[in-house]
């Protein structure tokens, strides 16, 4: 049983690697979950997880000509499986992306869930590659019309590659946003999961080096985040064939 999800948004500062060890945390009560940073250029979840200082990452499984067995830099951490990747320029440059396919099959073997933590852009083959490879895509945004415009632009793009929208994720909420959240269930073609409130103990999870859940438990950011993982219904598949299919995928260059 496995299925990937990938947390993505159209822009960045949306919150998604707080919302990506969020949900993962909360799935991880009644599933194996995997969380992979699959932001090979601009990676931040290692900070947010407490893993700065490991010394194997995401980057030196992609490095060609390498190999390595994806455990090496598979961390147990609040209950999840997290490989995290590397922040180094150098690290990124002799990254391939290609083999993050061969990367996510290996992960596929050994959890249920996989959560593969997005860049926020999609000009190039290494931003678009974790959207076309997940089964669904959580889309995070903030609650305004121009967050909602870059988040149907990545829904239009995960659908060209049979990607589904498992929802849409209101992050940094202020406000009621009702009027909003109307017109994301009319555009999108998965439900509004939750709505997060602003709060500043986010910020302070994160300086922490602890997932949001980890450091907040209580607060109505986490409980927000456990609606929403509440709201997403993990399918069954068979393992062999989801991997088949994460190696076999055909990503473009650019867009």
């Amino acid at each position: 049983m496995v299925e990937a999800f990938a947390v993505a948004s159209g822009k960045g500062g949306t919150g998604k690697t707080t919302s990506t060890l969020a949900l993962g945390m909360a799935l991880a009560e009644t599933h194996d979950v995997t969380v992979v940073d699959a932001d090979t250029g601009m990676a931040n979840l290692l900070f947010h997880a407490g893993l700065s200082d490991v010394d194997v990452t995401l980057h030196d499984l992609l490095v060609t000509g390498t190999a390595r067995d994806v455990s090496a830099a598979t961390y147990e951490r609040f209950g999840m499986s997290v490989v995290p990747c590397g922040t180094s320029l150098a690290g990124f440059e002799r990254a391939d992306p290609d083999r993050l396919r061969s990367v996510v099959a290996d992960l596929a073997a050994g959890t249920d869930v996989l959560l593969l933590d997005s860049p926020a852009a999609l000009g190039s083959k290494s931003a678009v590659l974790p959207v076309v490879l997940a089964d669904r895509v959580v889309i995070v945004v903030e609650p305004t019309i121009p967050a909602l415009s870059d988040g149907l632009k990545v829904q239009e793009y995960a659908r060209s590659y049979g990607t589904e929208t498992a929802g849409v994720l209101f992050n940094k909420v202020r406000e009621d946003v009702d009027r909003i959240a109307e017109q994301a269930d009319r555009h999108f073609g998965g439900p509004t999961l939750a709505q997060v409130p602003a709060a500043d103990v986010v910020r302070s999870a994160r300086q922490a080096g602890e997932p949001l859940l980890a450091h907040a438990p209580d607060s109505p950011a986490a409980a927000a985040f456990r609606r929403a993982a509440d709201a997403i219904t993990v399918r069954s598949g068979d393992g062999d064939a989801v991997a088949d299919r994460f190696r076999s995928a055909v990503v473009p260059e650019t867009i």
